[in-house]
């Protein structure tokens, strides 16, 4: 037995010498390692987006948008801030696919936070002439996407390029719009939001110089107004002065009060010098201007203008590229923005 336990331990051994042998002819004499075979980095979806996607398909889309923006906006300069609005909680909602624009019970345009939203009519205009010259070919969230962008532009805001190809979502559900920001978050929630889109917070404080034009309904700031977190008394942020004119300005909580006080057509940086001024309307405004993690940058934006007007056009783009669609077997190009398709 002892021999036998001998000779099986002498096997291993011989076995043992061959395969490092044999390992030792597979290596390199120089003493190095062999390289790693390269793995393909994984791009993202916005990655396969391109400024040139319709040149061939549809080469005068942009030149229909722009037409169409215009003439809109011409009629009711309120419009411009409503479609930059309307880009934003599209793209804060399982990304920019154009689920805020499907109309049926039970969807994001359906939500209580949606109620306000406008713009739909303008969309649909632009794509029944999209349809009509180019069938089956541009999706909504591109029509989407770049109306914001030349609406921006009609109201003195930058000029940027737009890169195309997102595909339009099949799913849109109210609660999860109901997630999108209000006015009166704190930062840190904002901070959190903002971050789980792919978005800095210098991508939050730029994003809201948006609010340099548009109007918010009386009813979104009647508890700052009157009882502010419960305490049964005003904001004590806001401007005294500020305050009594809202008061007079929003005696029903239906009304329309500018979210940029001293000048609320024009695309500039009164917005950022406003809260300085304890006149931000919403309180989400003001608190980004006392918070030490975001009132550096609002100083920034306030003192820099074209700082402000560059870095817009780059969180712009940046936000239109949220968590697009972009694969064969990902989402549509709608045929009617209202409906998916059949």
């Amino acid at each position: 037995m002892r021999w036998f336990l001998l000779t099986i331990f002498l096997l291993n051994l011989r076995l043992a010498a061959i395969a490092a042998t044999s390992v030792l002819k597979q290596q390199p004499l120089t003493g190095h390692v062999l390289p790693k075979a390269k793995v393909a980095p994984v791009l993202p979806p916005s990655a396969f987006l391109s400024t040139a996607y319709y040149h061939k398909s549809c080469p005068n889309l942009e030149s229909i948008i722009h037409q169409k923006v215009n003439a809109w906006v011409q009629k009711d300069s309120t419009l411009a801030a409503s479609i930059i609005r309307l880009h934003f909680h599209d793209c804060a909602v399982r990304g920019c696919d154009a689920s805020i624009l499907l109309n049926y019970p039970g969807s994001e345009r359906s939500a209580a936070a949606s109620r306000t939203l406008r713009g739909f009519t303008l969309i649909d205009d632009i794509k029944a002439e999209v349809e009509r010259q180019c069938p089956k070919t541009v999706s909504c969230a591109d029509i989407l996407t770049a109306a914001a962008r030349d609406a921006t532009l009609l109201v003195g805001g930058p000029f940027w390029e737009v890169p195309f190809g997102r595909k339009d979502g099949r799913i849109s559900i109210a609660k999860e719009a109901n997630n999108v920001p209000q006015g009166h978050e704190n930062v840190t929630s904002l901070l959190n939001f903002f971050d789980k889109m792919g978005l800095t917070f210098v991508d939050l404080v730029v994003l809201s110089g948006a609010h340099t034009i548009g109007r918010c309904t009386c009813y979104s700031i009647q508890q700052r107004l009157y009882n502010f977190n419960g305490t049964g008394k005003p904001d004590p942020s806001l401007n005294i002065n500020y305050l009594n004119l809202l008061r007079k300005q929003c005696r029903s909580s239906r009304n329309y009060v500018n979210l940029d006080v001293t000048t609320p057509k024009t695309f500039d940086v009164a917005y950022y010098t406003n809260l300085a001024k304890k006149l931000g309307l919403l309180s989400t405004d003001q608190l980004l201007y006392s918070d030490p993690r975001t009132g550096s940058l609002v100083n920034l934006m306030a003192s820099q203008p074209e700082f402000f007007i560059g870095q817009f056009a780059v969180s712009m783009v940046k936000l239109g590229n949220t968590n697009v669609l972009t694969g064969k077997k990902q989402g549509e190009v709608r045929l009617n923005c209202n409906y998916v398709n059949y």
